[in-house]
């Protein structure tokens, strides 16, 4: 299983990202997929998620309003697009695919099977 992120880089306060995540070696479109983030010197977080059927999408509040996270089946592909983004939000973001088997708690990093290598994410003011 691979996954591998793109669309990182450099941007200032306001400015937008969009985040791909390409999987590859799983039968991706049964997979709910999320993104984490993780700073300098803090614990990787939870961002925004998506249910394997693409109709449910979750997010932490600090990144609600501002990010969506959608997926694509045929392309084996999930996005994170980012607006408005701020200095807060530099970090190293994570894709990660989770089987859903039994209960599913989606901020949960445990409840991930497979992760990506990052992408750093840098937000200038």
């Amino acid at each position: 299983v691979q996954l591998v992120e793109s669309g990182g880089g450099s941007v200032q306060a306001g400015g937008s990202l969009r985040l791909s995540c390409a999987a590859s070696g799983l039968s991706f479109s049964t997979y709910s997929m999320a993104w984490f983030r993780q700073a300098p010197g803090k614990e990787r977080e939870f961002v925004a998620a998506i249910k394997w059927s693409g109709g449910t999408t979750y997010y932490a509040d600090s990144v609600k309003g501002r990010f969506t996270i959608s997926r694509d089946n045929a392309k084996n592909t999930v996005y994170l697009q980012m607006n408005n983004l701020k200095p807060t939000d530099t970090a190293v973001y994570y894709c990660a695919a989770s089987a859903t088997l039994g209960v599913w708690i989606f901020n949960r990093k445990s409840d991930y099977e497979f992760w990506g290598q990052g992408t750093q994410v840098t937000v200038s003011s």
